[in-house]
């Protein structure tokens, strides 16, 4: 395995060491939530609202989604440095392509941790960061040498990735708005994005095992380029004929 194969299991190792537990435990923190709501929306015969869920898994739930944000939107720049690098080699590019790569990953950092630094009582800006951050997310994954699978869009890892990352973006940036809308308007747009969220997660762990399996080691391109995918052959090595 050569040193960029190497690099390439970053992305997964970070997905799968990071991005999926904090899946698990943002949903069940989040079920819980829900449960406890529902709980205090009734009275007992005492004329009392309890719950035996903790009060502190709502603060909880906000506190890992923040977390899971900034995990889903990381793990995507990553794998798009890796390819921009390794597969498009960015040092190759005019200076005026490579230069405006480079600052769109600067401003799309920039964006996302500005994002996290508004203040509630600030939608507009709010809602300026989570657009700039997803158009940048945008751009770099349209630059050339990005794997998009655009002919299986419904199947794509690159695809369910950028979407994923724009929802978990806007989940972020609507998430004061939920508390002070009394109409609850915003809380269920909220459950309606987190629930395609998790399934494009479902969808993203078995089209990043997929892919795994389909992108050749370095030693391995040079012979798999000969192939004939259409008819799914590949040309016959030589062998040196050793007589004894």
């Amino acid at each position: 395995m050569e040193f960029s194969d190497a690099l390439a299991l970053v992305h997964p190792f970070l997905a799968v060491a990071l991005v999926f537990p904090a899946i698990g435990i943002t949903a069940q923190m989040a079920w819980q939530t829900r449960q406890r709501r529902l709980e205090l929306s009734k009275v007992d015969d005492k004329g009392k609202r309890k719950s035996k869920i903790p009060a502190t898994v709502g603060r909880e739930h906000v506190a890992i989604g923040r977390w899971l944000t900034g995990l889903v939107t990381g793990v995507t720049l990553v794998a798009l440095v890796y390819v921009l690098v390794f597969k498009t080699k960015i040092w190759t590019q005019p200076v005026g392509t490579a230069t405006f790569i480079v600052l769109m990953f600067v401003a799309t950092i920039a964006s996302i941790a500005m994002l996290y630094r508004t203040r509630p009582n600030q939608p507009q800006w709010r809602a300026g960061w989570t657009t700039l951050a997803s158009a940048g997310l945008i751009i770099l994954g349209c630059q050339d040498g990005v794997f998009r699978r655009t002919n299986e869009w419904y199947m794509s890892h690159y695809y369910f990735g950028i979407t994923v990352s724009i929802l978990m973006l806007a989940s972020l940036a609507m998430l004061p708005e939920i508390y002070r809308d009394k109409t609850q308007r915003w809380r269920k747009a909220h459950i309606a994005l987190n629930c395609l969220a998790v399934l494009l997660f479902v969808g993203q762990g078995f089209t990043g095992a997929r892919d795994l399996l389909e992108i050749p080691l370095g030693w391995q391109r040079s012979h798999l380029s000969q192939c004939n995918w259409a008819t799914r052959t590949c040309p016959e090595r030589p062998t040196n004929d050793v007589s004894p």
